[in-house]
């Protein structure tokens, strides 16, 4: 509870209110180049993303069964699992994950027949760094005001119109 505080010249404010803790958000990179893991990792890192990286889809997709993540930027062509089989595979099990993919080679007809794997950016390698975290923003961005309509909803469909007029 707040305690109600008197502004003294040359005394600080104090109270019991504490700002709420604002979590970075979570990316995995996925791209069996360790100097383009590595670049993409520095350049978010440094914008405050938490950033993990992944050599390949199979070693993604473990590290996708022991944490979560907001957002997945993946590139195609790996060892072991592609970037599309990855996608498929996190589709099969019911998870939804915003994706970009970063590919030389983009999988565009893998892609065209399977257009519920939603990817919401496709870069060509090389690409812009600064591109691209303007692209994460983007999306984290529209992912989280989705998220944020998603919730409102339920509680407009229940309560009564004028509800939000109360305070």
């Amino acid at each position: 509870m707040l305690e109600n505080t008197i502004l003294q010249a040359g005394k600080p404010i104090e109270t019991d209110f504490q700002p709420d803790v604002v979590q970075a958000y979570r990316i995995l990179i996925v791209d069996d180049e360790p100097l383009i893991c590595r670049l993409n990792r520095e350049a978010l890192t440094e914008a405050g993303y938490e950033v993990d990286e992944a050599e390949n889809g199979m070693a993604a997709w473990n590290k996708l069964q022991s944490r979560g993540y907001d957002l997945l930027i993946t590139d195609h062509l790996m060892p072991e699992m592609t970037g599309v089989e990855l996608l498929l595979r996190l589709h099969a099990s019911h998870r939804s994950l915003p994706t970009i993919m970063i590919s030389g080679t983009m999988p565009n007809e893998e892609l065209e027949r399977y257009p519920w794997l939603e990817i919401q950016a496709r870069l060509d390698k090389p690409h812009d760094i600064t591109g691209l975290g303007e692209t994460v923003g983007t999306i984290l961005r529209a992912t989280a005001a989705a998220r944020g309509q998603m919730e409102l909803m339920p509680y407009m469909q229940t309560q009564p119109a004028d509800a939000a007029l109360r305070v």
